[in-house]
């Protein structure tokens, strides 16, 4: 599990990596559960955050967990970058922004996510 949850380093900058691809519904509830937990950790205003959705599978008990930890990490979050979302329907994704009051930028590839979470 500690290998889903990591600080990574690009370009000098310190960014936590959530990579729930390729979980499915039972694992990526039990990851989505600890994440709050590490961003919490960090001062307010100062996680960059990437999340790996690649082929991850969801039911409304997961997207309810995410919905609850997007809100939950937002005073935390400097910026945040999804990945991989085209597993997640539309309707979950509009929803959890909805929820969190939050922009929740997506991207295709995980370098494209790094490179805008480092742009200033």
């Amino acid at each position: 599990m500690d290998d889903r949850i990591r600080f990574i380093s690009h370009q000098g900058k310190r960014i936590l990596l959530v990579d729930l691809s390729h979980c499915k519904v039972a694992e990526l509830k039990k990851i989505s559960t600890l994440v709050p937990s590490f961003v919490t950790a960090q001062p307010k205003g100062s996680v960059l955050l990437l999340a790996d959705f690649t082929g991850a599978e969801f039911d409304r008990e997961a997207i309810t967990i995410l919905k609850k930890g997007t809100v939950f990490d937002r005073p935390h979050l400097k910026r945040s970058a999804w990945v991989g979302t085209e597993s997640l329907p539309k309707v979950f994704y509009e929803n959890i922004k909805s929820f969190s009051q939050r922009e929740l930028p997506t991207f295709k590839t995980r370098e494209e996510a790094l490179e805008w979470l480092v742009g200033e």
